[in-house]
Protein backbone atom coordinates (compact mmCIF):
# COMPACT_ATOMS: atom_id res chain seq x y z
CA UNK A 1 0.00 0.00 0.00
CA UNK A 2 1.56 3.39 -0.73
CA UNK A 3 1.43 6.42 0.83
CA UNK A 4 -1.93 7.71 -1.11
CA UNK A 5 -3.51 4.93 -0.35
CA UNK A 6 -2.37 5.26 3.49
CA UNK A 7 -4.01 9.15 3.38
CA UNK A 8 -7.38 7.56 1.66
CA UNK A 9 -7.69 5.02 4.58
CA UNK A 10 -7.16 7.74 7.02
CA UNK A 11 -9.47 9.58 5.43
CA UNK A 12 -11.97 6.94 5.16
CA UNK A 13 -11.80 6.34 9.24
CA UNK A 14 -12.20 10.23 9.91
CA UNK A 15 -15.50 9.29 7.82
CA UNK A 16 -16.27 6.87 9.60
CA UNK A 17 -16.03 8.54 13.13
CA UNK A 18 -18.26 11.21 11.81
CA UNK A 19 -20.68 8.44 10.11
CA UNK A 20 -21.15 6.62 13.09
CA UNK A 21 -21.67 9.57 15.45
CA UNK A 22 -24.44 10.85 12.69
CA UNK A 23 -25.79 6.84 12.75
CA UNK A 24 -26.23 7.12 16.97
CA UNK A 25 -27.49 10.58 16.09
CA UNK A 26 -30.23 8.72 13.93
CA UNK A 27 -30.74 6.01 15.83
CA UNK A 28 -31.66 7.94 19.17
CA UNK A 29 -34.17 9.68 16.73
CA UNK A 30 -35.55 6.61 15.97
CA UNK A 31 -35.93 5.40 19.59
CA UNK A 32 -37.73 8.83 20.55
CA UNK A 33 -40.13 8.10 17.49
CA UNK A 34 -40.94 4.66 18.60
CA UNK A 35 -41.99 5.71 21.53
CA UNK A 36 -43.74 9.10 20.54
CA UNK A 37 -46.16 6.30 18.35
CA UNK A 38 -46.43 4.13 21.42
CA UNK A 39 -47.48 7.36 23.65
CA UNK A 40 -50.18 8.49 21.02
CA UNK A 41 -51.19 4.35 20.66
CA UNK A 42 -54.40 5.62 22.02
CA UNK A 43 -55.01 8.90 20.27
CA UNK A 44 -58.09 8.56 17.35
CA UNK A 45 -58.72 10.33 14.44
CA UNK A 46 -58.49 9.82 10.50
CA UNK A 47 -55.18 12.52 10.70
CA UNK A 48 -53.50 11.00 13.93
CA UNK A 49 -54.21 7.34 12.14
CA UNK A 50 -52.75 8.29 8.85
CA UNK A 51 -49.58 10.58 10.34
CA UNK A 52 -48.81 7.39 12.32
CA UNK A 53 -48.93 5.14 9.69
CA UNK A 54 -46.73 6.96 7.44
CA UNK A 55 -43.80 7.75 10.38
CA UNK A 56 -43.99 4.15 11.31
CA UNK A 57 -43.32 3.81 7.26
CA UNK A 58 -40.49 6.64 7.58
CA UNK A 59 -39.35 4.48 10.70
CA UNK A 60 -38.85 1.21 9.36
CA UNK A 61 -37.18 2.49 6.13
CA UNK A 62 -34.59 4.48 8.46
CA UNK A 63 -33.72 1.19 10.41
CA UNK A 64 -33.18 -0.45 7.02
CA UNK A 65 -31.14 2.16 5.96
CA UNK A 66 -29.33 2.38 9.17
CA UNK A 67 -28.45 -1.39 9.30
CA UNK A 68 -27.00 -1.40 5.75
CA UNK A 69 -24.71 1.52 6.75
CA UNK A 70 -23.97 0.15 9.98
CA UNK A 71 -22.95 -3.35 7.97
CA UNK A 72 -20.95 -1.14 5.43
CA UNK A 73 -18.79 0.48 8.21
CA UNK A 74 -18.22 -2.43 10.21
CA UNK A 75 -16.47 -3.51 6.77
CA UNK A 76 -14.78 -0.56 6.06
CA UNK A 77 -13.48 -0.65 9.66
CA UNK A 78 -12.30 -4.18 9.64
CA UNK A 79 -10.45 -3.53 6.16
CA UNK A 80 -8.35 -0.75 7.72
CA UNK A 81 -7.78 -2.26 10.46
CA UNK A 82 -6.16 -5.33 8.11
CA UNK A 83 -4.23 -2.84 5.95
CA UNK A 84 -2.77 -1.25 9.63
CA UNK A 85 -1.90 -4.57 10.62
CA UNK A 86 -0.22 -5.54 7.29
CA UNK A 87 2.04 -2.53 7.23
CA UNK A 88 2.81 -2.60 11.12
CA UNK A 89 3.90 -6.38 10.37
CA UNK A 90 5.70 -4.95 6.91
CA UNK A 91 7.24 -2.36 8.73
CA UNK A 92 7.63 -2.53 12.20
CA UNK A 93 10.64 -0.15 12.82
CA UNK A 94 8.59 2.78 10.98
CA UNK A 95 5.14 1.89 12.93
CA UNK A 96 7.45 1.72 15.96
CA UNK A 97 8.87 5.33 14.65
CA UNK A 98 5.62 6.96 13.75
CA UNK A 99 4.42 5.36 17.71
CA UNK A 100 7.57 7.30 19.53
CA UNK A 101 7.03 10.57 17.65
CA UNK A 102 3.01 10.33 18.25
CA UNK A 103 3.79 10.26 21.92
CA UNK A 104 6.55 12.77 21.97
CA UNK A 105 4.55 15.30 20.33
CA UNK A 106 1.44 14.16 23.01
CA UNK A 107 4.07 14.66 25.90
CA UNK A 108 5.09 18.43 24.40
CA UNK A 109 1.20 19.21 24.10
CA UNK A 110 0.22 17.77 27.59
CA UNK A 111 3.14 19.34 28.80
CA UNK A 112 2.16 22.96 27.99
CA UNK A 113 -1.20 22.81 29.39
Amino acid sequence: MNIAERVMATETEVEQVTKGELMEDLRAVVADAEELLKATADQTGERIAAARGKAEESLKAAKVRLDVHDAAVRAKTKAVATCTEDYVRDNPWKALGIAAAAGFILCILARRR
